[in-house]
């Protein structure tokens, strides 16, 4: 049996992530020739996943994006996850394994509770890669068993090319590689807006940005939803927008805006997103996201373009 990434996360707040606390009813279910999934492409080579792989791929880099280390700890811990769990949080495994990385009570691991807490879990393996010291220049297998101990130490080789994939592209260091196909909206749920000028949905997704990724700029919006510098219409008089802002613009802030977006999309379903938007790309849930990132026409306004061309944020808006 196995946990979505979404209910297992939400006892996280007790060590800092926050996410929804539950998925709306959905409809427009996609035909069965056309199953949501999820892909990475970079040089040629295409991983697919389930959404539920992905929420989960997409959180074990994100978390090596916010400790700052470099996407070899993501390829290593993507290959391990992969080997030990196919990118599922499982609630049981050999003798007393548990979760993504089927670590072990007995093992000092942790708790059953806190193992199974995806944010918890993947932490615990940083920390242990983290005690390796030279792992950047060991084979990812290698550097795997060290932190895993497994009684099939090469068998972590066999997922390294597609966590290679997966690593590069939710990192930022490939734009625009990732994509969900998201046939499935949710029901309107109107609501009243927070302090922070958010419908629930859109200040779930600022707090688990904030949370997930260390603390960014976020703005864009007003208090009361009212945002000024926005065309008539903008998710953002409703309340339903968050900008994350990446600024300077500079090719460090570029990479960590595409991680962030690329990141939304993955978790896209569970948060209820219904539109990502940077660096000149837009990624749509629905009925054209199986298009992937699709070139941005901005509106024809006066203006910076960087600003009108989310150059500089990530644009996110989630449904009503």
């Amino acid at each position: 049996m196995r946990l979505r990434t979404g209910v297992a996360l939400l006892g996280v707040a007790v060590v800092g992530v926050v996410t929804a606390v539950g998925y709306g009813v959905l409809h427009h279910v996609a035909p069965l020739l056309h199953p949501d999934e999820c892909t990475a492409t970079v040089s040629g080579r295409t991983v697919s996943l389930t959404p539920e792989q992905a929420e989960n791929a997409a959180l074990i880099t994100a978390v090596s994006v916010n400790r700052g280390m470099p996407a070899r700890a993501a390829t290593i811990a993507l290959a391990t996850a992969y080997q030990e769990s196919k990118l599922y949080n499982l609630e049981a495994g050999d003798r007393d394994s548990l979760g993504l990385f089927q670590q072990r009570p007995s093992q000092g691991w942790g708790t059953e509770e806190q193992i199974l807490n995806p944010y918890y879990s993947i932490n615990a393996f940083y920390d242990a890669l983290d005690r390796i010291g030279d792992y950047e220049s060991l084979r990812v297998t290698v550097a795997a068993q060290e932190v895993q101990r497994s009684g099939f130490p090469e068998a972590y080789a066999d997922h390294e090319a597609d966590a290679r994939v997966l690593a590069s592209a939710l990192t930022g260091n490939s734009p625009h590689a990732f994509s969900c196909r998201i046939s499935a909206t949710p029901d309107e749920e109107r609501d009243r807006l927070r302090a922070s000028g958010l419908t629930h949905r859109a200040d779930v997704v600022r707090r688990e940005v904030t949370e997930v990724f260390g603390s960014p700029p976020l703005g864009g919006f007003e208090p009361g939803g009212v945002s000024t510098g926005h065309m008539e219409g903008s998710a953002h008089y409703d309340g339903r927008a968050v900008d994350i802002f990446v600024r300077p613009i500079s090719a460090e802030n570029k990479i960590r805006g595409w991680a962030m977006a690329q990141y939304l999309v993955a978790q896209a379903e569970r948060l209820e997103i219904a539109t990502v938007i940077f660096d000149d790309r837009i990624w749509t849930s629905g009925s054209r996201s199986g298009d992937g990132w699709r070139d941005y026409d901005p509106p024809e306004k006066p203006g910076d373009r960087a600003i009108l061309e989310h150059r500089d944020h990530v644009h996110v808006d989630v449904f009503d």
